[in-house]
């Protein structure tokens, strides 16, 4: 795998460059350059788990301590209850960091994210709400593809404190997602909307896709990596077939260059706006499909989305450029981040590249076991 091997050397060579100097965490570039957030918004995880991945792939001592080093500048976030992300934010850096250290703070740290996260989790409704503060009325009964990836962290918890309350409110909220979100042909929209106060479903909407009919493909790429994790996690057969629904939508949907469009139905598609960051995440969950269904075809796939990110999207031809991945957008309709850097496309696309070139070193990472 040459171009494999070329994206991640050209990757670390850029980490080697840019992370000495980055004390805060990415959240995405302008005109190249990333832009920082202090607190970590809802992705800095993504920063050190990059880091991790650099680590893993270079072996470079001078990785593991940046990571470490960012993790740790996310320690008031374990007593967040406003936002559903702790998944985000902790998986890939504190649950990495205690299964590549052996460090029990970064194990407790983890558990006491997801006791913050499972508060979030409305009993009426069987979801875990997506946005907002726990006394805000506004967003209370919304639910996004998004928060299907971080019930890993739940998962996580449940297994290693042996209270299954965490992995209880992961699998109910799963149960929910996988009956209103897909559509009879597999694809999804962004986000479904519940009466808060009763459960009952209202209905789907959207923020970042193009209309509550279309299909966001980040968010598609979301569940085929989540629902295909949270079969691993229990063993439902059911959640493998959900993940399978999503995934042939998904591939049915890509274009011959193999970047998906950030919409799979926005009307300009396939002439429109990429979201590379959609293909990594994506990449990610077929592989993840393949070895868990037996199926070729899936990593196949997979394999021609790595080859067109590490061919088509790096930011290999400029000088000024600060991260690895370009052509990702984060929030078309409101104009917010289009085809830029963002720091879940770097990340995603070492963990698909680490994943093909080094799986037994992603497993001690983030754990690909199925029970």
């Amino acid at each position: 795998m040459p171009a494999f091997r070329a994206a991640a050397d050209y990757a670390v060579e850029k980490l080697r460059a840019v992370a000495p100097g980055v004390s805060a965490f990415p959240v995405g570039t302008k005109f190249e350059k990333w832009v920082f957030s202090q607190s970590g918004d809802w992705v800095g995880g993504f920063w050190p788990g990059t880091l991790w991945m650099a680590y893993l792939y270079s072996k470079d001592e001078t990785f593991r301590t940046l990571a470490l080093d960012s993790a740790r500048k996310l320690a008031p976030r374990r007593y967040d209850t406003s936002t559903h992300d702790l998944g985000f934010l902790f998986y890939p850096s504190w649950v990495t960091a205690w299964r590549l250290t052996g460090d029990d703070s970064w194990r407790a740290g983890a558990v006491q994210a997801a006791d913050s996260l499972i508060q979030r989790y409305n009993p009426r409704g069987h979801f875990i709400r997506a946005w907002g503060a726990l006394n805000d009325p506004d967003n209370a009964g919304r639910v996004i593809m998004d928060t299907i990836m971080n019930l890993d962290l739940l998962a996580f918890a449940s297994r290693q404190t042996g209270d299954e309350k965490y992995l209880h409110v992961a699998v109910e909220h799963a149960k929910t997602a996988q009956r209103v979100f897909p559509r009879q042909d597999g694809s999804t929209p962004h986000v479904f909307d519940f009466d808060p106060a009763t459960g009952a479903p209202i209905g789907p909407n959207t923020v970042q896709g193009y209309s509550p009919a279309s299909c966001w493909s980040r968010g598609q790429a979301w569940g085929i990596y989540g629902f295909t994790t949270m079969y691993r996690r229990t063993g439902d057969q059911q959640f493998l077939s959900t993940a399978r629904k999503l995934a042939d939508f998904a591939v049915g949907a890509l274009t011959s260059d193999y970047v998906p469009a950030w919409d799979y139905r926005a009307p300009q598609q396939p002439y429109d706006i990429k979201d590379a960051s959609a293909g990594a995440v994506m990449a990610c969950g077929l592989l993840d499909l393949s070895a868990a269904t037996g199926r070729p075809e899936y990593r196949q796939v997979a394999l021609r989305i790595l080859t067109a990110l590490s061919d088509t999207c790096l930011t290999r031809k400029s000088t000024r450029a600060e991260a690895i991945v370009a052509r990702c957008t984060r929030n078309r309709p409101a104009e917010d981040g289009i085809e830029v850097s963002l720091p879940y496309g770097d990340y995603y696309l070492l963990e698909g590249i680490l994943r093909v070139l080094q799986p037994q070193d992603v497993d001690r990472a983030i754990d690909l076991s199925t029970v």
